[in-house]
């Protein structure tokens, strides 16, 4: 991703049982859509072969979603969360938590070391990846569904592409990339 987008290297966390977070630190806001279009790109781009109840994205689509609360954090006994360097992200694959409290000047000297996306980067980026909403766009709010309806859409990769093809509050040029995806299916 750092090499293919230009981009700064995002921070790694060790989340629990939750496995690895990425962090992305912007130099300037962005909308709630434009963050969450990016995320959608990448996860699709990156980890696409990823089943989709494995990532969790903040923000979520709608922005509905809580963020989740920054390492380091307490998860339970002997077990930390913590942002750690790159190099030693793959020493966590087995057990992807601390076993002691990580030290809070450590864990501040670790993000200062990284750079931040700044606003022509972003923009380069969101155009490399064909997500690049208008800057004021956000996704519409949703209405809730139910949980039968919401695992069905993470276990079926049609459903969810008919979903979104469907979805008149997804932006259009994700929308043409869903039906793209559905035409071997087609039957035509």
């Amino acid at each position: 991703m750092q090499a293919d987008l230009q981009l700064p290297a995002p921070a790694i966390a060790v989340a629990g049982n939750d496995g690895y977070q990425l962090w992305f630190s912007l130099a300037q806001p962005v909308p709630v859509g434009q963050a969450w279009h990016f995320l959608s790109a990448l996860r699709r781009r990156y980890v696409g072969d990823t089943r989709a109840h494995r990532i969790v994205m903040a923000p979520a689509e709608g922005g509905a979603q809580a963020f989740p609360r920054l390492p380091p954090r307490e998860l339970g006994q002997d077990r930390w969360s913590a942002f750690v360097t790159a190099d030693l992200a793959g020493l966590f694959s087995e057990e992807t938590w601390l076993d002691l409290c990580p030290s809070p000047d450590a864990q501040a000297e670790l993000l200062s070391r990284l750079a931040v996306i700044q606003p022509a980067q972003w923009q380069q980026a969101l155009q490399q990846l064909g997500s690049a909403p208008a800057p004021e766009a956000a996704p519409a709010a949703r209405q809730p569904e139910d949980s039968a309806t919401s695992a069905a859409r993470q276990e079926d990769p049609r459903q969810f592409l008919l979903g979104v093809m469907n979805d008149a509050s997804v932006e259009l040029a994700l929308r043409i990339e869903a039906a793209k995806a559905l035409l071997p299916y087609s039957g035509r």
